[in-house]
């Protein structure tokens, strides 16, 4: 098993320091050949539009979309979940490319601009205890799902959804890799 991280921007390099504490074979995908060789994928945070542009720029939306959640597991952090989704509800949508393969609806920024950003006590079941630090950085909401997808968190405040499940299609709107918990990552390398 070979774990692909998307890596035409973002925060990538900190989803590969915690697969390599994991020891988890991993390799960056910048290219469509590069994704031949990974049976995950990692969408990192970082800026939706601009990663969105980037993989329609090196040919990567058709492949990731043709091979995701059949022998390709995918999980979107912040904008990889942005990207992830069907439907963009509120917002700045326009020129955003999506990979539209899970059936949920996300708003960009739900939280609000960069000085709203947070972090924030998660009680994630399948992660099992203690409870898991989400950091949320310009994060978007997860505003529906649709029937077949799983919510596997959300905040106890207001219970807005955080992370979501559908098959090996993952998605998360804070960032695991800033956190020193390497659980939520050895999750996904067990789907």
């Amino acid at each position: 098993m070979t774990v692909g991280i998307l890596a035409l921007q973002g925060d990538f390099r900190e989803h590969l320091q915690v697969l390599q504490r994991l020891q988890a074979p991993a390799r960056l995908v910048r290219l469509p050949q590069h994704l031949e060789e990974v049976d995950r994928l990692i969408l990192p945070g970082g800026e939706s539009t601009t990663i969105g542009k980037l993989m329609v720029a090196y040919d990567l939306l058709e492949p990731i979309r043709r091979r995701a959640g059949h022998d390709l597991a995918v999980w979107g952090t912040c904008a990889g979940a942005i990207l992830m989704a069907r439907q963009i509800t509120a917002g700045e949508a326009r020129g955003q490319p999506l990979l539209g393969m899970m059936d949920i609806a996300v708003q960009r920024n739900g939280f609000g601009s960069q000085v709203n950003s947070f972090e924030a006590s998660l009680s994630l079941p399948v992660l099992g205890e203690p409870r898991f630090r989400g950091v949320f950085i310009r994060a978007p909401v997860i505003e529906s799902v649709g029937a077949g997808v799983d919510v596997l968190g959300s905040l106890p405040e207001t219970g807005t959804i955080v992370a979501a499940r559908q098959g090996r299609l993952l998605a998360a709107t804070f960032h695991p890799e800033l956190a020193s918990d390497d659980r939520f990552h050895r999750f996904f390398l067990e789907l």
